[in-house]
């Protein structure tokens, strides 16, 4: 049985990694290198990055950034914005990414999909979906006018398969930055439109989201971005957490074992005798 996968997005705008909220405002969080470092580090098992300035300005992918993105992580790397062509996919896959993601290809370009399928695989072709809820029905969101297309989610989920996609990544607009959870209707949606894996996003704020949607629908993979920036050891304590209900990888040597949690994922006091006879305790600096 395959493991549930946790990935982190990173969400870059001008350069900068972002906290997003609800598509419309940002708050910056620092270099994309920095953060990759730390994930790849706390036991990320895949990082989304995806620059969501490149379509808007009318440039190809920053492949400079990519490259320097892509030596300071060992997990797969997937990346999106700015992709118009084959050569451009071909540029970041020897720039260091696995993976791309296609959004605004996919609502304007499609024949690339099937053109990049055919070239590179299904399996490096991811499709990124933004879904706003409206009247009860989730909708295709297009994130650069802010417009709600009349082509139900699920349905669009299914089109982009049929043309290649090896991966869908439904994003939540209405979730986004709410720390509200994920929107398990909406991914149920999805999961049952298509056969392929599906990346959810959108909603986490503390791990027991995480444990709501992989133990509540056929997602394979859980991914956030605000959640796992702000915390040291984000990454490690929820997957501590996570593995207490659901096989996920761990293979980290801070793993948390016998720690306990809280419903919001923070770390219970030890017993204080137990606390005491840890500072004597020698702990082995990690060597990967």
């Amino acid at each position: 049985m395959l493991k549930k996968r946790i990935a982190a997005t990173l969400v870059v705008r001008n350069g900068i990694v972002v906290q997003s909220l609800g598509f419309k405002f940002y708050l910056p969080v620092g270099k994309p290198e920095i953060a990759v470092e730390f994930l790849d580090a706390w036991g990320i098992d895949e990082i989304i990055l995806l620059d969501i300035s490149a379509t808007r300005a009318g440039r190809p992918p920053n492949f400079a950034m990519v490259r320097s993105v892509s030596v300071r992580t060992r997990v797969p790397l997937t990346v999106g914005g700015g992709i118009t062509s084959t050569e451009h996919i071909l540029e970041l896959m020897h720039c260091g990414a696995d993976k791309v993601s296609l959004n605004q290809v996919a609502l304007h370009q499609s024949t690339l999909i099937d053109e990049a399928a055919k070239l590179f695989g299904s399996q490096c072709i991811v499709v990124s979906i933004d879904a706003l809820q409206t009247d009860g029905n989730y909708l295709v969101y297009n994130y650069l006018d802010r417009s709600v297309l009349a082509v139900p989610v699920d349905e669009f989920a299914r089109q982009m398969q049929s043309r290649g996609a090896g991966e869908i990544l439904i994003n939540s607009v209405d979730r986004d930055g709410a720390k509200c959870g994920f929107d398990l209707e909406l991914i149920h949606a999805v999961c049952s439109a298509v056969t392929v894996p599906v990346i959810c996003c959108g909603g986490a704020g503390n791990p027991q989201h995480f444990i709501d949607v992989l133990q509540g629908t056929r997602v394979s993979a859980g991914a956030a971005a605000n959640f796992f920036h702000f915390s040291e050891h984000s990454v490690t304590t929820t997957k501590a957490m996570l593995n207490q209900h659901i096989l996920v990888r761990h293979e980290t040597h801070a793993r948390y074992a016998s720690n306990h949690f809280d419903r919001a994922g923070r770390l219970l006091k030890k017993d204080d005798a137990l606390l005491e006879e840890l500072l004597y305790s020698r702990v082995v600096k990690e060597i990967i």
